[in-house]
């Protein structure tokens, strides 16, 4: 009995999330897989997508975009590291449109620099982004789902939060705190039998410019994902009731590998150029005007 109590526990019909008639929150927006993850969703109905940024500009060019596909958008300009500005545009979100069906933490930065040249500051930055403004912002929200006891919360990581490679001693780091909110948060909400979904998506390098110089050796196993699959693919995984997506599926491997031992770990990570994946990074350009967008 037991076992087949077990059984049907795992499965179970898992939580989903429709995007038609939703209303959609996406940080770090105002381009990337954000900016596109706004417009698929706009293409799938939601009645509300909205747009936050570090740039603000850029955050209202995303909401004319979605408001042009038929849903209703604004954009605000918010640093998700400054704990008053989260609050102050989350007010007035949940005044305008009464709630978030979708929060999708999304806004996200890298330095790319060895160990020794990363000041304090660097990595404070990296992670108030990466991982702490996914509390901030989450904790504004996460309640009136729990009421309704329906939406998901979307941590968007990354495969560098699966295993660590070289010249992302802050990045990676910053991305495996992430995974461990995300799995934490799905745990304690399961603990108490919430309905609230959430999902954890972990990709390789996408070409959105963020991670500009970065190589594969490996190309059809590893391939640089393209933006467009990358959004379309998380928008898929909170409409299916997936909670962990990583892309491509080879990135699996670094989860297979974690019980070996180091030697081993560290053999097949240089056999596939993982640690070499950096060496001629230079990163976006305007990364210092508009650094939030994953």
């Amino acid at each position: 009995m037991k076992i087949v109590n077990l059984l049907n526990k795992v499965l179970k019909r898992p939580n989903t999330v429709t995007t038609r008639d939703s209303v959609v929150l996406i940080t770090g927006a105002g381009s990337g897989i954000g900016r596109l993850m706004a417009l698929e969703a706009a293409r799938r109905g939601a009645t509300a997508v909205l747009i936050w940024d570090l740039n603000e500009k850029a955050a209202k060019v995303t909401a004319s975009e979605v408001e042009a596909l038929g849903a209703s958008s604004h954009g605000y300009g918010v640093d998700v590291t400054k704990s008053d500005e989260v609050e102050t545009s989350a007010a007035d979100v949940l005044k305008e449109f009464g709630r978030v069906d979708i929060l999708i933490n999304n806004a996200g930065i890298v330095t790319g620099k060895d160990f020794l040249d990363l000041s304090d500051e660097d990595v404070s930055r990296t992670f108030e982004v990466n991982t702490i403004a996914h509390y901030r912002v989450t904790r504004q929200f996460l309640p009136q789902m729990l009421e309704r006891d329906y939406g998901s919360v979307v941590t968007v990581a990354s495969a560098a939060g699966l295993i660590g490679v070289a010249r992302q001693t802050d990045y990676s780091a910053s991305k495996f705190a992430s995974v461990g909110f995300a799995e934490s948060l799905r745990a304690e909400l399961r603990h108490r039998g919430s309905k609230v979904h959430t999902l954890v998506f972990c990709p390789y390098y996408i070409s959105t410019g963020l991670f500009e110089g970065v190589k594969t050796r490996f190309p059809f196993l590893l391939p640089i994902l393209e933006p467009q699959s990358a959004a379309l693919s998380v928008i898929d995984a909170i409409e299916k009731g997936t909670q962990m997506r990583v892309m491509p599926g080879f990135v699996r491997l670094a989860q297979i590998m974690r019980p070996m031992p180091v030697p081993i770990i560290d053999a097949v990570a240089d056999f596939f150029g993982i640690n070499s994946t950096m060496d001629d990074f230079t990163g976006r350009k305007n990364e210092a005007a508009r650094p939030e967008d994953e």
